[in-house]
């Protein structure tokens, strides 16, 4: 499987689509492998004309993992957030945007669309902000900018999110990433069953490493509010968002388009924190078009 050091780490990325086409980096995020990204998407999207690349995060899935590098513990992040202080953590998103930065370079590509999902979108922001020079357009996917002030998580969402399975056991394992596709889903597009069953095994065959997603988190909470990050985004951007996400409100799609200039919204009602096969085109076609316009816009 192809492999590459970025930004000093190494990098377990798949292409998909003709080389010779406008390239498209697709980002995933908090404690999720690449395979995440659904293999109809990625084919729509390559299918749209766009080298596809997709990628594995650092500390999760085929990459390099920072083994024996604790995080701060979460209780302990608030608390330092909550009176002003940036807690220390292993590392930042605005490393992990380095890290799609550095793989792009690695791969002999000046510019691409940028599309990131959940943390995902918010490396993804960090990339607009910070290698505006290397990207096209952006895209952001459920994410949201770190305003305190919005809407939090619902309660079950959270709790499925962060809690462990109760042992390593395979059957366990795709039981509880189960349980966890099922409740941050989409109550509008729900999963055939089967399928679900099938990619969750197929993820924890591929890895299962629970230490990665602990320092994503501290990542997450040290980042903070990003909205004065935001306003200097001048790439063109689309904001996507599901109306009954449970994991990361509506709200914070609509903060993350008021916050960048120019930004344009596209919000899909019954559309929780997944990508459900019923949605691919939708979502595909409106990356493509995104895409598309903002090159012209450019030239």
């Amino acid at each position: 499987m192809p492999k590459v050091t970025a930004n000093g780490i190494e990098i377990h990325y798949e292409e998909h689509g003709d080389k010779a086409n406008p390239p498209l980096l697709l980002i995933m995020g908090f404690g999720a492998q690449l395979t995440l990204w659904p293999d109809e998407l990625v084919e729509a999207l390559a299918g749209h004309g766009f080298r596809v690349i997709r990628y594995d995060n650092r500390d999760i899935g085929l990459s390099q993992k920072f083994d024996g590098v604790k995080a701060p513990g979460l209780i302990k992040m608030t608390l330092l957030s909550k009176i002003g202080l940036t807690p220390r953590v292993p590392y930042t998103l605005a490393d992990m945007a380095d890290d799609g930065a550095g793989l792009l370079d690695a791969l002999g590509i000046d510019k691409a669309h940028i599309v990131g999902a959940s943390m995902g979108g918010m490396i993804a922001q960090h990339f607009a902000a910070r290698h505006a020079d290397k990207c096209l357009s952006l895209t952001s996917i459920f994410s949201t900018t770190g305003n305190p002030k919005l809407p939090p998580a619902k309660p079950e969402a959270l709790k499925a999110l962060v809690t462990r399975p109760k042992s390593t056991e395979e059957e366990v394992l795709v039981e509880h990433g189960m349980m966890l596709a099922r409740t941050i889903g989409s109550p509008g597009y729900p999963s055939d069953e089967e399928r679900l069953r099938e990619r969750t095994r197929a993820s924890v065959r591929r890895s299962f490493y629970p230490e990665g997603p602990t320092r994503h988190l501290s990542a997450i909470v040290a980042d903070g509010d990003r909205r004065e990050m935001l306003k200097s985004i001048s790439v063109p951007t689309l904001v996507l968002h599901g109306e009954d996400d449970p994991l990361v409100p509506c709200e914070g799609g609509h903060d993350t388009a008021a916050s960048i200039p120019g930004a344009k919204l596209k919000t899909i009602p019954g559309w929780g924190h997944d990508l459900p096969l019923a949605l691919v085109d939708e979502v595909a076609d409106a990356i493509a078009d995104h895409a598309r316009t903002s090159v012209r816009q450019t030239q």
